[in-house]
Parts: structure tokens; sequence; C-alpha cells
């Protein structure tokens, strides 16, 4: 097919960007100064890569003078690319090998905001790739956890092909409209599917494989099912779109982390190509970007040519006020602001407002304060929280958390849960116990000189380790602690303690240091509520941990209790361990 040349608009919207004509956040002027500081680099012969302008053009070409789109005010009209697009494609199949004229990038990572149009541009980067790249025998793959996923980007590409008489007459498809799973160039030996890993699939050998949705995706199966293939093409490209995701230890954070990080020259990786839409720092205060339009470009690049429109937006957000989990959808969605939780429990802004990293301990001596102690199985997380009360120097509560974790093979648990356990322990952040376990020993021993500083009222806990670990160590160590009482983890007793906690949160009138180990644990919360709408919090994930918080909120739930006589004010530790036990 005769496609025309059209002039060098990759590098054009490298310069509007950065010149400010275009507005774009940090990570897109990133990616845009990485492709000007590449060109100048091309000038010298021993720098590997050179960008053809003829080859980024007539893939440009092939999109605006073979392909149509679909559906509403689309349907059959040229597919004319926007200019990210134009940025995109020219970037990926301009850039070349200068020793074999083969592709540059082979992994793409592509994030913006829902709506802006990023599956039909996968779709198009697909058919071309069986009818434009000059590889015989190309298999493309749609690809997904699961089927239904993979089926939508594909959809794009079959109804591509019933709209463009130029492919109508070059492919064959099997099945017809919605039935349709698959596409085949006869001429090539090359087909275009549908691919998912949730199915065993017999040994794919992609020359291009596109991921739709990768935040939806549980693990990298689907992504390295299909590149363990590539070994078998000279220059094959795994194209990924995605919004924003809600788990900042997925496989999706890890290429969203790669690219920002790339597009920064951070860190180098010549292979790699992302344009990622977000957000700067200064736009996320005080959820600026809710309110100020002008900003909105910066997620969504369509959104000044109409896609999905800027009513969509206002609406989606009209709808979400009053809604935490709903908001969180729509920051993600609309955004690209990621979230640690699908429904978090605690905004972001709302944690980061009663950050105070720098009060001196000193101010919390000799105020009252009441503890929270959530103990873990041998391997996990253990934390002990203190609330103190206000003080007419210091008129916040302020919230201190101690954490403790085993010490041994501590690489393997950093890898596991995806936190810099490592760093925190060296901080001072978290205590790491010399041991491959727990010994709560060593807790109560620091719980026991942590409450000989500090005023301590109460501490309560729940009974999950209370007789197996905690109560054992207790008894070998002499130790005298203050009063400890059971709290239930259900939701007659969190219901009341998390209104406590979120009420102080929320208004502002808590105080905590910035522990970043407690930050993820804040991270990781997300609300349960039953049918009388009482709420308790859970994780977010398996590998989440939320121990801190409940401490914390056990630690809010006996706040209101304190002018009332506790039942255990005249019994024993034998007594006290009988009924904790449930033998009372």
């Amino acid at each position: 097919m005769k496609i025309k040349r059209k002039k060098d608009r990759a590098t054009a919207y490298a310069h509007k960007v950065l010149s400010g004509e275009i507005l774009a956040g940090a990570y897109v002027r990133g990616a845009c100064q990485r492709h000007l500081n590449d060109l100048e680099k091309s000038k010298s012969t021993s720098y590997p890569f050179a960008f053809s302008e003829h080859k980024a053009s007539e893939a440009i070409a092939f999109f605006e003078e073979v392909l149509h789109l679909n559906g509403g005010q689309y349907e059959g009209k040229p597919f004319l690319l926007f200019a990210w697009q134009d940025f995109i494609i020219g970037s990926l199949f301009g850039w070349e090998r200068k020793k074999n004229k083969k592709r540059r990038f082979r992994v793409a990572y592509i994030e913006g905001a829902k709506g802006c149009g990023k599956s039909p541009l996968a779709a198009g980067i697909g058919l071309m790739g069986m009818l434009a790249d000059g590889e015989a025998r190309a298999e493309i793959y749609a690809a997904a956890t699961k089927r239904d996923q993979a089926m939508i980007l594909f959809r794009d590409a079959v109804a591509m092909y019933e709209l463009s008489p130029e492919i109508n007459k070059r492919l064959i498809a099997s099945g017809v409209g919605e039935k349709c799973w698959n596409l085949s160039h006869l001429e090539s030996g090359s087909f275009f599917r549908v691919i998912s890993s949730d199915k065993k699939q017999s040994g794919p050998r992609p020359h291009i494989a596109l991921l739709d949705e990768i935040h939806e995706h549980t693990d990298g199966t689907a992504i390295e099912m299909l590149r363990a293939g590539f070994k078998f093409r000279e220059q094959p490209l795994s194209f990924m779109i995605t919004n924003a995701g809600h788990n900042t230890s997925s496989v999706c954070w890890e290429y969203h982390d790669m690219g920002s990080k790339i597009a920064l020259e951070q860190i180098q990786n010549d292979e790699f190509f992302s344009y990622i839409c977000s957000l700067d720092e200064e736009d996320l205060e005080n959820d600026k970007y809710l309110t100020d339009e002008s900003l909105w470009p910066k997620v969504n690049p369509s959104l000044i040519h109409g896609l999905p429109g800027y009513n969509y937006i206002r609406s989606q957000i009209k709808e979400a006020y009053g809604l935490p989990s709903k908001m969180a959808t729509v920051k993600r969605l609309c955004f690209c602001v990621w979230t640690e939780a699908e429904n978090p429990a605690i905004s972001r802004d709302a944690w980061e407002a009663c950050k105070d990293k720098d009060y001196p301990l000193e101010i919390l001596q000799n105020r009252r304060c009441w503890g929270g102690l959530d103990l873990s199985a041998v391997h996990d997380l253990t934390a002990f929280a203190l609330v103190f009360e206000p003080s007419e120097a210091d008129p916040y509560w302020r919230l201190k958390v101690w954490f403790w974790l085993p010490g041994v093979e501590l690489k393997k648990k950093e890898d596991q849960d995806h936190v810099p356990y490592i760093a925190w322990r060296d901080a001072g952040y978290i205590n790491a116990v010399p041991r491959k376990t727990i010994e709560y020993d060593f807790v109560v021993k620091d719980i026991f000189e942590i409450c000989n500083k500090f005023s301590v009222q109460k501490i309560a806990f729940d009974r999950a380790y209370v007789e197996k670990y905690f109560l054992p160590a207790l008894d070998r160590s002499g130790y005298q602690l203050p009063e400890i009482m059971p709290f239930g983890q259900g939701y007659l007793s969190m219901g009341p303690a998390v209104k406590v906690f979120e009420k102080k949160l929320i208004g502002e009138t808590l105080r905590h240091d910035g522990n970043p180990c407690l930050t993820w644990n804040a991270a990781c919360v997300v609300a349960e509520a039953n049918a009388a709408g009482d709420i308790k919090y859970s994780k977010n994930k398996a590998t989440g941990r939320i121990d801190g918080i409940i401490a914390a909120v056990m630690a809010c739930g006996i706040l209101e209790e304190v002018k009332t006589a506790s039942v255990y004010d005249s019994k024993t530790k034998d007594e006290i361990r009988k009924s904790l036990l449930g033998q009372a």
C-alpha cells in the first residue's frame, strides 16, 4: 500500500510540550526532553540509535490514510492522530538501531486517563504490525489476564478491519462481528488474535503484544508469557496501556515506576519507551486539580479535542463527592492518581495534612496516653501505638507507633511485601528482632521501656496471639505493664473506635510523625461496613499491612473510657489472664 510521507510530528510535539505551548505533566515533559536529548546524541557515530523521520511519518500516515475509527460521532471517519499520539507512534516506529535498522524500543508503557483513546491506538499498532512492519508470519496478540478483557481491544481492531476498505480486502476474518476471534493476512502468513493467561497457551511467538488495562493484572504472568517468545523476533514490541492503579505493589506499578524514572532520565533503558500522563506535585495539594479545569489536559491530552469531554469529568466528580471509594476511582481513572487501595479508608491528603515530622519527643513527657498493641504471627509485623492527649503547650493529639519484624532474612521479606524494610530498619522506623521469627521477649522488653518513659494509662489489644506469645513472654520477664485489656476486632468494638480515630484525623486534631511504615499501613487500609453502617478496617491485599493503624484505632477506642473505672482495676495478673482467655 502506498502511504504519503508526513513531516516529523513527533519532534514537533516534543518542542511544543517543552515550550509550554502544550500543557503536560512532569513525566511527559521528561519523555519529550529525552527524545530531544537522544536526537543530539544520535549525531555521534558512537551512539547506537538514530531517528528516521521517514519511518516515523510512514507509521503516522498508516493510521491516517488506512485506518478508520468506530463508534458514535467517529464512526467511519479516518483515524487522524492527535499530537500526543503522533509522539508515541513517531517515537516507537521512528527510532531505530543504526547497525541493522531494526526498531529500537521493545517495551512501551502508556498511562493516561480513561477515554483518551489508548485502546484504538493499540489496535491500530496491531494492524500495522501485520500489514506494514515488514515481518513475515507476524503474530499479533491482544492480551490480558482474562479473555473477555483482551477482547475489548481486539474488537477495536475488528471494527477497523470492517470499516477500512484497504484493510478489508487484505485480511480474512474468522467469525463475524462480536464473534470474530482472528484476523489473518495470508500473503505474509500473519495473524492477529486474542490471548489470555487464564488458559494454557502453546508457545506464542509475538511480533507485537498489546496488553490492555495493566493495572488489572494481578501479576506479570500474561506479560512474561508473551515476552518469553520475543527471542524468536528481531524487533518485537510489547505495547502496554493502562489507567493509574490502586496497588503500588503490583506489576503495573513496577512498569509505572520504571517508566517515570526513565522519562526523567534517573535510570537508563534504551529499549523502554514511556508516556505517562500525570499531575504535578503542586496540582495535588488540597485536591486543587478537582476544581482547576486548566490542569485536566495534563492527564487527558485528548480532552482539548472533546474526548471524553469536560462535562463527563465534571459529572464524575460531582457524583463522587462524599463517597470515598467512588472518589478514589475518579482520581485514578480521570486524573491518573495512584492509590494503595481500590476503596481506601484513609485519603493520602488527609494523612499528609496530619504529618508533623519535626516535633521533639520531649513534648510528650508527662502527658497521659493510651496504647494499642496489634500482635502478629511470628513472621509478620507487630505494632504498638500510643495516642497522647493534648497539652496547654501543644493542642494536638499525638500518635507515635513502634514496629517489630524478624531481622533474619529481612531481604526476603522485603521482596515479598514490596516495601523497603531494610532502609526503614536502618533509619530507625522499625525494630528488627535478631531472629527468624518475632520473639516476644524482645517486644515485651521494648514495650516495658517505652511505658517507663511515658504516662501510659491503658493498653488495648486483640486476643489473637495473647495466650501463645505475649503472656508467656510477659511472665518470663517479670515486668509490670500498665493495665492491659482485650479489644474486640468486630464491628461492635472497632466501629466506635474507628469513628474516634477518623474524627481526629479528618478534623486535623491528630498528628503523626510521618513514619513511612505507618504511612504504608495507612495506604493499605480499606473500610468494611455491615448492614447497620458500622465500619471496621481491613487490608486491601495479601501483602498489605495495617498493623500500625489497627493499633492506633484500638488506642483511640479506649480514650472515651478514661472516666469510667475498669473492671480490671482490682484484679491480679492471673485473674486478668483468665479474663483475657475467656476462662473467667
